[in-house]
């Protein structure tokens, strides 16, 4: 009878300290795909890197850039939200003739402004429109201690909204757009509450939630179920950052969104898989327009088809600015 007492004795204390290394690895490894998710070593804190990617990248891009700073014309300026303690940047051009027309324009993952200033050439230099080029937390001039996966950024994005007025004047009108998690960040601040001057959105191969995007890479990069990694990730951000994956959703947030808004995606993009696109398309109300730009992997449909990206950025913008 002992002797079996104390079998049972050693295996509950097995079976427990078998749980208690089960839990001990799955916490650790949703910490690390945390930190890896969200706390990358940023190529966009690299300004001197990514100007020269971009120059090299984009034809007469060094020369636009240089030309501004030439004329004092590319400016920074810098905003504290309220209640918080961290400084955001952003750069800014007026057009060089006045008009109320502007575009905020939203950058991706690990980028910053600099690494989408070919779209600020072409809103600026092609169609004659103010532009204002924010640095998302975490990256280029801004403060931030992660990436938001465009969540907590919409709400930064309608701070910058707030400065266009005393930035372009008071009848200034705006078109958001936005690439990659830029692109998700549009969408995701589309479906909140925001100032009649907001008019019209540019999405460009932004994906469905930080959820789905998350599931994928870590089916892809390290063969993992989504369960239970990816839950307990999810929790420990909202204890540490206090949003969860699920919540950062442009799926749900589109759904609210009744301005409209011109869908983009490449058609070889496996990143942000273009499927995803036609999910956002669908659940999202008129007006609205889709645009698979031919043979584009991820974020590079402009790069691919400058002359119609551009034709069709001015044509929307035209119609609802």
């Amino acid at each position: 009878m002992k002797q079996k007492q104390n079998t049972i004795h050693y295996i509950i204390i097995g079976a427990t300290m078998f749980l208690l290394f089960t839990a001990a690895g799955l916490v650790g490894g949703a910490m690390f795909l945390l930190n890896f998710a969200l706390t990358p070593e940023s190529r966009g804190k690299d300004e001197a890197a990514s100007r020269k990617f971009m120059f090299e990248r984009y034809e007469g891009l060094e020369a636009w850039y240089d030309s501004l700073n030439a004329h004092q014309a590319l400016h920074d300026t810098f905003i504290v939200p309220r209640g918080d303690t961290v400084r955001l940047h952003a750069y800014y051009v007026k057009a060089a003739k006045p008009t109320r027309r502007t575009a905020l324009l939203v950058h991706g993952y690990t980028d910053n402004a600099i690494r989408i200033m070919m779209l600020g050439q072409m809103y600026e230099q092609a169609l004659g429109m103010n532009v204002l080029i924010p640095d998302l937390r975490f990256a280029g001039r801004s403060g931030g201690d992660h990436i938001q996966m465009g969540w907590l950024d919409r709400l930064d994005l309608q701070c910058w909204l707030e400065t266009v007025p005393t930035l372009f004047g008071d009848s200034a009108t705006v078109m958001v757009h936005g690439i990659s998690m830029g692109a998700a960040a549009t969408m995701m601040l589309a479906g909140d509450s925001l100032p009649t001057r907001v008019r019209a959105f540019v999405e460009d191969c932004g994906y469905t939630s930080a959820w789905d995007q998350f599931s994928k890479e870590l089916k892809e990069q390290f063969g993992l179920p989504t369960f239970p990694i990816l839950h307990m990730a999810s929790a420990l951000c909202r204890w540490k950052y206090g949003w969860t994956f699920g919540e950062a959703s442009s799926l749900n947030q589109v759904k609210r969104c009744r301005r409209p808004m011109l869908f983009i995606h490449g058609s070889d993009d496996t990143f942000v898989p273009t499927e995803m696109v036609y999910r956002l398309y669908k659940a999202k109300p008129a007006p609205k327009d889709l645009w698979i730009a031919p043979n584009s992997r991820h974020a590079a449909a402009y790069r691919d088809h400058q002359q119609e990206y551009t034709a069709r950025i001015g044509a929307w913008a035209e119609r609802y600015l």
